[in-house]
């Protein structure tokens, strides 16, 4: 087994990189790439319901967000709805497309996933997977004021969106 000694940052360039390729592969023309499939699943999640709301919890701009589900939901995956109990609200709400999309998108970006943590035993793959989300839940809290999305595209050498438009 070969030891590297670059430290974590070499070791999650690499594997952001992987990641990033299967993944983009497996979401085809979702609007936005992996950003419209983390939003998506967070608008079938249910518990954000407001473009503010999806935003703030997903780490991206505001404005960014408008043009995300903008083209979410002329991809016929999402629709904007009054709110019940706020009428000056529109709530996200996923379609039966949406939903369909996304049962099948979760199966491929699992794939994919496992293909990338092919070193690891399936329980490995796991536990890997629990406590990456963890360390990245917590990590929000060390910078706020930084867009996961932005430090994303900068690990990966891509150009940022333009006016907000754009996959990620």
């Amino acid at each position: 087994m070969l030891v590297m000694d670059e430290g974590m940052g070499w070791a999650l360039g690499v594997l952001l990189r992987a990641y990033h390729g299967s993944v983009v592969t497996v979401l085809g023309d979702l609007p936005h790439g992996p950003r419209g499939y983390h939003t998506l699943a967070a608008v079938v999640e249910g518990d954000r319901p407001s473009q503010l709301a999806l935003a703030t919890h997903l780490g991206i701009d505001r404005t960014v967000m408008t043009y995300l589900i903008d083209d979410l939901v002329k991809a016929g995956l999402v629709e904007r709805q009054l709110n019940p109990a706020d009428r000056r609200q529109r709530r996200i709400v996923a379609t039966d497309l949406g939903l369909r999309t996304l049962a099948d998108l979760e199966r491929r970006v699992r794939a994919a996933e496992d293909h990338v943590l092919s070193a690891l035993a399936p329980a490995e793959r796991q536990a890997f997977r629990e406590l990456l989300h963890r360390v990245a839940c917590e990590a929000r809290h060390i910078d706020p004021a930084t867009d996961p999305c932005d430090v994303a595209v900068e690990m990966l050498g891509e150009k940022p969106l333009a006016a907000g438009r754009g996959r990620s």
